[in-house]
């Protein structure tokens, strides 16, 4: 089981910048582990965001089409921080923002489900 604890969220206008960080604990195995970063807007159903597969399996990243090009994924090298660079954001980025983290065989953004997650960080894209 890993603990996760997610921070940077704040207030920014439409075309600013935040980066979140995921800090994990609790696990020696964080090379077995895929990260990724959901969030859910007020009234809409939870959105995986973008993700990072295992160490073990080489890291390949993943994005949704909605935030490809203006987020940017990434771990540390000791695997316990992950980011999630936002730029050019914009209103409809406005959400909960959750990391998760899961030691399954598949594709992080192929996991259907993901066994530990943090409490959120709000982000909120308003002018």
């Amino acid at each position: 089981q890993v603990h996760l604890v997610e921070s940077g969220g704040g207030r920014v206008q439409p075309g600013g910048s935040l980066r979140l960080s995921c800090v994990a604990s609790g696990s020696r195995r964080l090379k077995n582990y895929a990260i990724a970063w959901f969030r859910q807007a007020p009234g809409k159903e939870r959105e995986r965001v973008s993700c990072v597969s295992s160490a073990v399996s080489g890291g390949p990243v993943w994005y949704a089409d909605s935030v490809k090009g203006r987020f940017t994924i990434s771990r540390d090298k000791d695997l316990y921080t992950t980011y999630l660079q936002m730029d050019s954001l914009k209103p409809e980025d406005t959400a909960v923002y959750y990391c998760a983290a899961d030691d399954g065989p598949l594709s992080c953004h192929r996991k259907d489900t993901y066994d530990d997650w943090g409490l959120g960080t709000q982000v909120t894209v308003s002018s």
